[in-house]
Order: C-alpha cells, then structure tokens, then sequence
C-alpha cells in the first residue's frame, strides 16, 4: 500500500502498522517518521513536484494508494495555494498511481462537498471528487468525515474553540459529536477498512462513498468487533 502522510495519514499508518497482517506500506513523507518497521518503506521527498513519479515508480506495485493530504488557506497563504495542493497534487498524484498499476484510489475529502457550494472549499473538494472518479481505477473510496477531534495541532482560535467543544461533548456521549465530528484516529481506522475491504474484493467494483455514519461505523464500531 501507498501513502501520503498528513495528521490523519499518520494516524492510518500507526493502523496500517499495527494489522497482524503485516502489510508492505510505502509512506511519502517530507520529512523523517516516528514510525519504523520491517514492513514500512519511507519514501522521504521534500519537493512535492516529485511525489507524482515517485508513486509511478513503485516496485513492486502496491494494492492500493491513500491519500489524506490537505492543507488550509492560513497555512499558505491563499486559497489558490491551498488549491494546488488539496486539488492539483492530489489529482495528479492520483493520476500516478492509477498509470503505475494500482488498482485502488481512497481520497479523503469532507463532509458538506457542494458544486453549488458558496464556498470554495467545499467546491473544490467535490471538483477532486469528481476528477479522481474519472481517471479509471476498479475502486475509488471518498472518505467524507466531519470536523476532526484530535487531528490538527494548527486550528486558528475559532477552530481550536470548536474542536474544544467536540472533545468536551464526545468525552460524555459519542452520541453527541458523531453526526458532525469524528476523532483523527476513528477516521483512519475507517479508511483502512475500507481499502483492506476493496483490496481483498469483499466490495464491488465502483465508488463507495463513505459519509459520517459510514465512518463511525467502520472506524469504530465494526473496528471494535474485530478486534
């Protein structure tokens, strides 16, 4: 399996880890990982222009890419920044790993995607949506989960205020977060089980779109029976 790392993929890699299957990981990392393993490749490239060919370029060619890679308009300054980076890397990443042979594409995404959106967050979000779902794989997955508890270290206030409240709320009853914020860790465990689900052909070929009931389900619940 083929990755690129952000808060939540660090998540997905601890998990992917962690399975007594012990699964052969590439990881695209900018920077060195606290994660070591017999069965974790890291593929260290600072330049993200390199990453698309990286992906290509894996021997022997893995079952399935993930992506979890995004970043917000604060980060970088602008929206058309934030663009070429949660649209135009994720898109052509996508497009190289489906011309390397793998067979699985799973984006994350977010909850609330919209074309007729007023926001261009949520536009450009269903745009990648829509791009990935044309390139060609048997299985493309669209994790859209809510606000993430736990999964970012760099919220301006509003969002730290917001997150706050989820954590305080989900700590009484998961009851009261589940329909509009998922932790980090419940949505990585999802994205997993949803790749090792198309990967091993428990699913049928096509999209599965996984909404925020589907998280909750598969990254906690059925997680939960499983273990």
């Amino acid at each position: 399996m083929s990755m690129q790392l952000t808060s939540v993929g660090s998540n997905i890699l601890s998990t992917l880890l962690s399975l007594p299957t012990k699964p052969i990981v590439h990881a695209l990392t900018r920077k060195k990982l606290p994660h070591d393993g017999p069965n974790l490749n890291t593929l260290l490239e600072s330049g993200s222009s390199q990453w698309p060919a990286t992906i290509e370029g894996l021997v022997p060619v893995p079952d399935a890419f993930v992506t979890a890679m995004g970043t917000t308009r604060g980060q970088v300054g602008s929206f058309e920044a934030q663009r070429k980076i949660d649209y135009d890397l994720n898109l052509a990443m996508a497009r190289s790993a489906h011309a390397g042979g793998i067979k699985v594409l799973v984006v994350m995404s977010s909850a609330g995607t919209s074309a007729s959106s007023p926001m261009p967050y949520a536009k450009m979000k269903v745009q990648l949506e829509d791009a990935v779902k044309t390139i060609g794989f048997p299985h493309v997955v669209i994790v859209r989960p809510g606000l993430l508890v736990g999964g970012r270290q760099d919220s301006r206030p509003g969002e730290y205020f917001i997150r706050s409240v989820a954590r305080g709320l989900g700590a009484i009853s998961k009851g009261l977060t589940d329909f509009w914020a998922q932790d980090a860790l419940e949505v990585a465990r999802a994205i997993v089980a949803a790749t090792q689900q198309c990967v091993e052909g428990k699913r049928p070929e096509g999209v599965w779109t996984l909404q925020q009931a589907d998280v909750v389900r598969l990254g906690r619940k059925e997680w939960k029976e499983q273990d």
